[in-house]
């Protein structure tokens, strides 16, 4: 089974829906967490390099043993593939 990530800023759902963000109707969101998503809108309005040095810090505490460097490294080659940083 693919794991479902946030497709904002790639985190993680989990097994339940208690992450996914809402929509506008109140319903979750198939696509983003609810860190990144309320009532149908972004909580975050920025750029995809504002997200990405947003998101370092919850990535190096996920993982320890990660470095600065690599963090940015794997989200600049994996942000760009998210629904919202996608170019169309």
């Amino acid at each position: 089974m693919e794991m479902k990530v946030c497709q904002s800023c790639g985190m993680p759902m989990g097994n339940t829906d208690e992450l996914y963000g809402t929509n506008k109707d109140g319903s979750k969101s198939a696509d983003y967490c609810k860190y990144c998503y309320q009532d149908g809108a972004f909580t975050f309005q920025g750029t995809m390099q504002e997200m990405m040095d947003f998101c370092v810090k919850p990535m190096l505490e996920s993982d320890p043993n990660m470095t600065e460097s690599q963090a940015r490294g794997i989200m600049a080659s994996y942000f760009p593939m998210l629904k919202r940083w996608r170019k169309a």
